[in-house]
């Protein structure tokens, strides 16, 4: 029981450490772009974010061989091909903070993804966050009226529903025993980086702009968006149901609202304010429920 607290205790700390450098780098990353296409900045991060894995790998002196290569291969096109290629592209023409309340629907991805796939049903409560974030992303989204960003947020959305599928899959390898930790982070993002970089090679763009700030935020985005927030969350997803590790996310898009709205000078409409309080008061409420149904388990 007190191996079990204690894993418990340590996924909660990685998920306050991923919500903190993956929430700010919605504005490194908004502003990277202003060097770099979506696409050639997506397979940088992730390429060389899986080199420092495997530079990891090597000096703990583990296998680098992967064990489970299908599975792994979909949870790389799951995670990075999907949802850092979609939520990267969403940023091209998309504002900041509302990319991030858009890619963090995921939650509720999950929720009803868990509920067929594993088992995890959704009960009482849970269904009056799902209504109330679906009808702040309704509300944000405006599909009676398309408006020139609808493509962002149409890509957001799919990242978070690629991201929510990553981490069904990540369940699926932990119940089968073929989960090793960073194994699983290097190699996953590694299959993942393969068609982003096809992409990138293929799609014309302008040539990247080699600026100090270009250079710092790509070392950020693969030492610690890439490599190390990767590894804190897919510890969480490992140690904690699907579900609550996916609300704990919670601050993620907080942090990235309050940083684009200081930084960036972003301000929303009041309509897509209320879409965004909706979705993150959603999220509250889910965060609420998952403490209280685990303590409820405990006793």
């Amino acid at each position: 029981m007190k191996d079990a607290n204690k894993s418990i205790k340590l996924a909660v700390f990685a998920l306050a450490g991923m919500a903190l450098i993956w929430g700010y780098n919605w504005v490194i990353a908004k502003e990277s772009l202003r060097y770099a296409s979506a696409f050639d900045f997506s397979a940088l991060r992730s390429v060389f974010g899986a080199l420092c894995l495997f530079l990891l790998l090597f000096y703990r002196g583990q296998g680098v061989r992967p064990r489970d290569v299908p599975m792994t291969i979909v949870l790389g096109l799951l995670t990075t091909t999907g949802a850092v290629g979609l939520s990267t592209w969403a940023l091209e023409s998309g504002a900041a903070g509302k990319t991030a309340v858009l890619v963090y629907t995921m939650p509720f991805w999950v929720l009803l993804l868990a509920w067929p796939i594993l088992s995890e049903r959704v009960r009482g409560m849970q269904w009056i966050a799902v209504f109330m974030a679906f009808s702040g992303l309704a509300i944000i989204l405006e599909p009676w009226h398309l408006a020139g960003t609808t493509m962002s947020k149409a890509l957001a959305v799919l990242g978070g529903l690629t991201w929510a599928g990553s981490a069904i899959t990540l369940k699926i390898m932990r119940r089968r025993g073929t989960f090793d930790l960073l194994s699983v982070t290097a190699w996953q993002m590694l299959f993942g980086a393969i068609p982003l970089s096809i992409v990138a090679f293929v799609i014309s763009s302008p040539p990247i702009q080699w600026t100090p700030y270009f250079t710092a935020a790509l070392f950020y985005n693969i030492v610690f968006t890439s490599a190390i927030a990767h590894l804190l969350w897919f510890f969480a997803v490992r140690e904690l149901p699907a579900g609550m590790a996916s609300m704990g996310t919670l601050a993620t898009p907080v942090i990235g609202v309050v940083s684009a709205s200081i930084e960036l000078g972003e301000r929303p409409s009041s309509a897509e304010m209320s879409g965004m309080a909706l979705i993150l008061l959603a999220l509250v409420l889910l965060v609420c429920l998952g403490i209280r149904n685990h303590r409820n388990s405990s006793i």
